[in-house]
């Protein structure tokens, strides 16, 4: 293992005004998503896409750090045959990949789940070194509700994001560790934030154990906020002044980033989230953006599916990777978003 080059990598993943494109969407997620927009989930379809978006030159060069692919994605050649990777390449963004396997449920643990893909890893992580991934995604996902978490689900959650970090380094490739404690439910932000506390304990416990270089990681998190359904939804203030001191709480220095899940956010909520908290001073980490449905929901929408309408899908995925990139400074304004409406 060559940290000093995980490190290197890892920095530039974070480096400031530029965030993480999460283009990595599962078969059946990006399906969902061209449902909405009258678009069949073809591999054409969702090749076409993805290169729309990885052609927008402008975003790709000034605000992405680098794009999480999809399996499917990452062995595909752009239209003209250059493959996607050399395109994100080009653009001077880093490819990365998602390698679990998605989530299984997590025996005598009703209603928990735990993430799935350990099994033939290392191998894996071999072809997409060649292909050209420098970095990995792993997500575990953790849901808040009556009587759960269950120090279980937490436990065997953060087992496998260690292994998994641990085989990437291995292999030459910076893990992105994903412990995402979903807003999904009517609990409130003091509630999110003490499930995320024992959450991203553990985790780095386990990181720890299996010995995994914390110099040569990003963490993923998610922010602590209300759950959709809780009645009391937290302000932007509150969102920022306690995911940061959650943050500060629990990941160590040595961590050279941290780059957010939207997790359900809206667009702008999750920029203007971003933004307040580099408005509370100095961080000992770089502090950026790991989005996908925040970046992509308005691209999508612009695009539909038809090709005279490509310019306008790289219009509005420019908008919003500049809008992150600017919260990812703390210089964002709601003004800024007005004026491209």
């Amino acid at each position: 293992m060559n940290l000093t080059e995980l490190n290197r990598i890892a920095t530039a993943m974070v480096v400031s005004g530029k965030g993480i494109l999460a283009a990595d969407e599962s078969s059946g997620t990006i399906k969902k998503r061209f449902d909405a927009i009258g678009v069949e989930s073809t591999e054409e379809n969702r090749r076409d896409y993805r290169e729309m978006l990885f052609r927008a030159k402008d975003a790709m060069s000034q605000y992405i750090s680098g794009v999480i692919l999809y399996d499917e994605t990452i062995w595909q050649d752009a239209k003209d045959g250059t493959p996607l990777v050399k395109l994100i390449e080009e653009s001077g963004a880093i490819p990365g990949i998602k390698v679990d396997e998605g989530t299984q449920a997590l025996p005598m643990c009703p209603g928990e789940l735990v993430t799935v893909g350990l099994d033939k890893l290392a191998e894996r992580l071999k072809k997409y070194y060649e292909r050209g991934a420098r970095f990995a995604k792993w997500r575990a996902v953790i849901d808040i509700g009556s009587g759960i978490p269950s120090m279980t689900a937490i436990s065997v959650n953060a087992h496998a994001l260690a292994r998994y970090a641990a085989l990437c380094q291995a292999a030459q490739i910076v893990p992105i560790v994903e412990p995402e404690v979903l807003m999904d439910g009517d609990h409130d932000i003091d509630r999110c934030y003490e499930v995320t506390q024992r959450v991203l304990n553990k985790t780095f416990q386990e990181l720890r154990v299996q010995r995994v270089a914390l110099e040569g990681m990003v963490l993923k998190p998610n922010m602590a906020i209300s759950g959709k359904k809780c009645p009391k939804q937290a302000s932007v203030e509150e969102v920022a002044e306690k995911t940061i001191r959650l943050l500060k709480a629990c990941v160590p220095a040595a961590v050279p980033g941290i780059a957010f899940l939207s997790g359900g956010q809206s667009d702008e909520e999750a920029t203007a989230h971003l933004n307040a908290m580099h408005k509370l001073g100095l961080l000992p980490w770089g502090l950026t953006f790991s989005y996908g449905r925040a970046l992509q929901a308005a691209p999508q929408k612009a695009w539909s599916g038809r090709p005279e309408n490509v310019a306008a899908g790289q219009r509005a995925f420019s908008h919003r990777a500049r809008m992150n990139g600017l919260a990812s400074k703390g210089e964002w304004q709601s003004s800024l978003e007005q004026k491209a409406a």
